[in-house]
């Protein structure tokens, strides 16, 4: 359970100093890119399981079934409503908020075609576990970068900010919550829907106490 030692994102040697700035080192643009691709390919690897979406999903289609938008609308009514919940929680958009769309949307589109299907249930859950656990080490990469959050990972670390609580638990409840409310309003569950939901906040948390090591055993 060290990972609930997590308590905020580590600045590393290769963190940006800022979140939003005109000119930002060239090695936290490149650990950015990687952690976005590999947050990515996480995702993906969740999507070709085929055992459930991730909460957020839950979420969106629980709002199609509301208000008769398509799942694409929903889910950009969501991001916006989220960012809007960073002023009062004092979040900084950079690059990596914008390029978190644009390159996990490329991730998905093009290596989704390539990646393995099982014809079991059990091997396609352990794809979706598999997924879970490369998004969370992918998004401790790109939030060490400090070069701006996705819309959702931002809400994450100023929830933390301000409740000082661990990173693994405020995800983790996040989803929680996230994953309820979809389904009550008519979302579709599935166990890799459950494998993100508990498993992304320490999964991210164990990422960067990961990266934290080896950046100090050096």
């Amino acid at each position: 359970m060290s990972f609930l030692s997590v308590t905020s994102v580590p600045k590393l040697p290769w963190s940006s100093p800022k979140a939003f700035t005109l000119k930002p080192p060239l090695v936290s643009v490149v650990f950015l890119i990687i952690g976005l691709v590999i947050f990515g390919l996480g995702e993906a690897l969740l999507v070709t399981a085929g055992v459930g979406v991730s909460p957020w999903t839950v979420f969106a289609e629980g709002v199609t079934n509301v208000t008769g938008w398509s799942l694409g609308f929903a889910t950009f009514v969501i991001s916006v409503s989220i960012l809007s919940l960073w002023i009062p929680l004092r979040r900084t958009p950079g690059l990596g908020t914008i390029l978190n769309a644009i390159i996990i949307a490329l991730v998905l589109e093009f290596l989704l075609p390539y990646l393995p299907t099982f014809e079991t249930y059990a091997a396609n859950a352990v794809l979706a576990l598999t997924g879970v656990v490369v998004t969370g080490f992918g998004g401790a990469i790109y939030l060490i970068a400090n070069l701006g959050p996705g819309p959702r990972d931002g809400l994450m670390t100023g929830l933390q900010a301000v409740t000082h609580q661990p990173i693994a638990v405020v995800r983790t409840l996040l989803e929680l919550t996230v994953v309820v409310i979809g389904w009550a309003l008519g979302g579709t569950l599935g166990l890799g829907t459950v494998f993100f939901a508990l498993g992304i906040g320490p999964a991210m948390a164990i990422g960067m106490q990961i990266l934290q090591s080896r950046s100090v055993a050096r």
